[in-house]
Formats: C-alpha cells, sequence, structure tokens
C-alpha cells in the first residue's frame, strides 16, 4: 500500500522513486519547493487506484506575488495528460478537482478554495465511481464531485504525483502529510476499499493482491 506519515525525515527511495526537483521530509510533512520550476514527490508506477483511495492533508503554497501558485495532487495514468485528482492553488483562490485527458477536462469543477473545509482531499474509487471528496479534519468528509471511473484506473502501472508550481513571485514550498493515514475517529473506508492506493500485488475484488 502506499502510505507515508512522513515522520523520519528521509524521502522514501522505493515509494518515491520517480520524485524530481528535490521535494524533502520536514517538520514531520512531505515538503515541495514551489518555484518557477517544478519540483514534486512522485510515487513509482506501480500501483491501481481501482477499489481503492488516495487521502492526505493538503499545505498548498502561499499565494503572494503569483498568479497561479498550485499543490497538485494527481494519480497518472501511464497516457500523459490522462489522470485525476485535485489542483490547490490559493492564488486563485480556487480548488480544481479534474477527470483528464489531453490534459483537458470540460467536466473540472472549480470551487473556491477554503483552507478549512479543503484541508484534507480524497479520490477514492468504488463499484466503478470516482469519488472526490474533502474534510475539514480527516473524519467527515463532503463529496465535490462524482464521474464514472475510466478504464485506466484499475490498470497496475498507474502513480502518484505531489507537485508544486508558481508562477512568479517569492519561492516557497507546499507540504502533505499524513498520506493514507487514517486519523483517530476518522470514517472507514467502503468494505471493498483498501486504505491507500494500492500495489500490483492487491488487485482482487477485495483488495487482497486506495
Amino acid at each position: 500500500m502506499l502510505r507515508d506519515t512522513f515522520d523520519d525525515g528521509v524521502v522514501d527511495p522505493v515509494l518515491w522513486s520517480q520524485s524530481y526537483g528535490d521535494p524533502v521530509e520536514a517538520g514531520g510533512r512531505a515538503r515541495v519547493p514551489c518555484t518557477t520550476g517544478y519540483a514534486a514527490f512522485r510515487s513509482a508506477s506501480i500501483y491501481t487506484l481501482s477499489w481503492s483511495q488516495v487521502a492526505l492533508r493538503a499545505f498548498p503554497p502561499a499565494a503572494t506575488g503569483a498568479t497561479t501558485a498550485a499543490l497538485s495532487v494527481l494519480v497518472l495514468s501511464d497516457v500523459g495528460g490522462q489522470d485525476a485528482g485535485f489542483i490547490v492553488d490559493p492564488a486563485q483562490n480556487a480548488l480544481g478537482i479534474y477527470l483528464r485527458a489531453g490534459y483537458a477536462d470540460g467536466g473540472a469543477l472549480f470551487p473556491a478554495y477554503d483552507s478549512v473545509a479543503h484541508a484534507w482531499l480524497r479520490l477514492r474509487e468504488d463499484a466503478g465511481s470516482l469519488y472526490w471528496e474533502a474534510s475539514p479534519d480527516g473524519a467527515a468528509w463532503t463529496v465535490l464531485r462524482t464521474a464514472a471511473s475510466p478504464a485506466w484506473v484499475a490498470q497496475s502501472n498507474l502513480s502518484l504525483l505531489l507537485e508544486s508550481h508558481r508562477d512568479a513571485g517569492s519561492s516557497d514550498f507546499a507540504e502533505v502529510d499524513n498520506l493514507n493515514i487514517t486519523r483517530a475517529g476518522a470514517l472507514a473506508p467502503p468494505d471493498r476499499a483498501a486504505a491507500g492506493l494500492s500495489s500490483l500485488d492487491r488487485s482482487t475484488s477485495t483488495l487482497s493482491g486506495g
């Protein structure tokens, strides 16, 4: 399972084998530089989203001096621009909710970003549907969007991207914590859903082989 508390101060080279731009672990969080370049924690391409989920505590970058300053939380398929997830952009006061093909999504939603209501983000797949959800505490979740699951969510070569970028202004960073780590008192995932994005050896309907 893809889980990380980011508490040991060391970027796991196996979990995050495709990372770039010098991300680090600091203060018990994953820290991604937010500059006019690009940086990210990116996992190995060995996961599936079918009957599974990605949930985390998000800390987007400061908007100071930028038109866009974003934290992207995306599950990537093996086709460029074909992905699903969130882009949190305080500079535009928007939470982008995406299911993209060819880097585009005509059904994308852009609710105003609320640092309290959208503190925790979750993308999960259940019974042929994708759910984009947010929570102030990692326990009570609100569904922001639903869509039919595209076929690629069942592939076994997906990866998770936690990326940050800004177009201008002072360089800083975005942070992520508690990746697929259940909070005390949090709602349990459905019986047929794992606690995190599933690895290759968790491929049955009960995720014994999100």
